[in-house]
């Protein structure tokens, strides 16, 4: 079987590795893949993610009898399309059902209109109205550019000026582009963040270990929000109740609400979920694996992925158990200096062996090859993952790996998992 992954980073590195496990021995390829992936995948430079024909060339030229695809971009363009009316199956959601991630306006109101607990929220284009939105609601609060903004266009506002500066920064196209043509605003929400990540094939939904990110760049969750800084899973904040209700309350509702507006969903859903005195309550969907849940979350899957994905596009999830360990892991992730903002590339990266000798998964999420050695070449550079009986295990593993690993202005948090252990204690 010829598996073509489609992406870049991290979360295609964890992906790859695990479909690198299939008891199918897939061929694997990726496009464009790193250096991580070279050592189990053949890389593809020079094809853009961005374009369909040349991908759909690709996979034919390959003789690709499966395509997995990682990143937001495609699925927003629609590459599980264009793959399917080549003949050629894809894992992930088509154009429609990916709007669900493309546009939060279009993901509020879907869940406003089917009853789905979200944060009470509205939509504006017109600074002044949104401005007044935010006078009225208060502070803190959240503003998010309504489109794709690279896991970084929410910003939570401490204060009216910073709320109203957010609104100007976005809406002005200055701060992400097209993606702040509309702006959400939410009520901020109290409680604890967890992801809860979902196989389904639009009709049978099956989560997978919940898991908790890390999103703001700096120890104690302060600094600017960044991709994401590292996870660990499960996270204990998402019990066996809780995951139960956040099934039967967001992610059965979803699906079949998408079915009913006739946009099917099969793939991957995440569902990023403020668990509140309340209950669980969403803060986001994304129409793929989550950057770096997967990293986490992969490693604790017991069944063939291969045989999973097959079975979320070919509409036969609902007759697959799937099996997970009952371990922790924990992602680290290095970062550039700099990172979220302006950062240098280049820098060479020690250690990479010497990490894995130590029983560390390395996940390259920024790397590239330069004369024979493995440089920085984004804001995250690698996400370090270990894996054990319990979280405490698993970080202080995790981070054995990252003391293993350097390169000029690398930088990481060194609380990752921290609520985990606090409940430890």
């Amino acid at each position: 079987m010829n598996i073509l992954v489609i992406g870049s980073g991290g979360r295609e590195h964890a992906l790859a590795w695990k479909l690198a496990q299939s008891k199918h021995e897939p061929k694997l390829y990726a496009v464009p893949g790193n250096p991580g992936m070279a050592e189990i995948a053949e890389c593809i430079a020079g094809v853009s993610i961005a374009d369909n024909s040349a991908l759909v060339s690709l996979a034919k030229e390959k003789a690709i009898d499966f395509v997995v695809v990682g990143p937001e971009v495609p699925l927003m363009n629609g590459v599980v399309d264009a793959m399917e009316a080549a003949g050629i199956k894809a894992f992930g959601p088509k154009k429609a059902a990916a709007e669900i991630e493309g546009s939060k306006a279009f993901s509020k109101n879907l869940m406003k209109k089917y009853g789905i607990p979200t944060a009470k929220y509205e939509v504006f284009t017109d600074a002044e109205e949104a401005r007044a939105y935010v006078e009225k609601e208060g502070a803190p609060i959240v503003i998010k550019a309504d489109g794709l903004a690279a896991g970084k266009g929410v910003i939570v506002a401490e204060t009216l000026g910073d709320a109203r500066d957010a609104v100007d920064e976005i809406l002005s196209g200055k701060a992400f582009g097209t993606a702040g043509n509309r702006v959400v605003i939410e009520e901020f929400m109290m409680g604890e963040e967890a992801s809860l990540l979902a196989f389904t094939d639009g009709k049978t939904i099956c989560p997978m270990v919940s898991s908790q990110d890390h999103k703001r760049a700096f120890d104690g969750d302060k600094g600017p929000n960044t991709g994401g800084m590292g996870t660990y899973a499960p996270a204990p904040v998402m019990t066996s109740d809780m995951v139960e209700r956040a099934t039967d309350e967001i992610l059965k509702p979803v699906i079949a609400a998408m079915a009913k507006e006739g946009r099917p969903y099969a793939g991957c859903l995440y569902a990023g979920l403020m668990i509140t005195e309340e209950g669980p309550k969403v803060v986001e969907f994304n129409a793929r694996f989550g950057d770096p849940e997967t990293q986490v979350v992969l490693p604790l899957l017991v069944s063939d992925l291969v045989d999973i994905m097959l079975a979320c596009t070919d509409g036969t999830l609902g007759g697959m158990k799937i099996e997970w360990s009952a371990a922790s892991s924990v992602c680290v992730v290095m970062a550039s200096g700099g990172y979220p903002k302006a950062y240098p590339k280049g820098f060479p990266i020690d250690g990479l062996t010497k990490a894995k000798a130590a029983g560390t998964l390395v996940f390259h999420a920024g790397t590239a090859e330069k004369d024979g050695q493995i440089v920085t070449a984004g804001g995250r550079v690698l996400g370090v993952v270990a894996k054990a009986a319990n979280v405490k295990e698993a970080a202080f593993a995790a981070y054995k790996g990252v003391s293993a690993i350097s390169f000029e202005g690398a930088f990481y948090r060194r609380d990752i998992a921290h609520r985990a252990l606090e409940r430890m204690k």
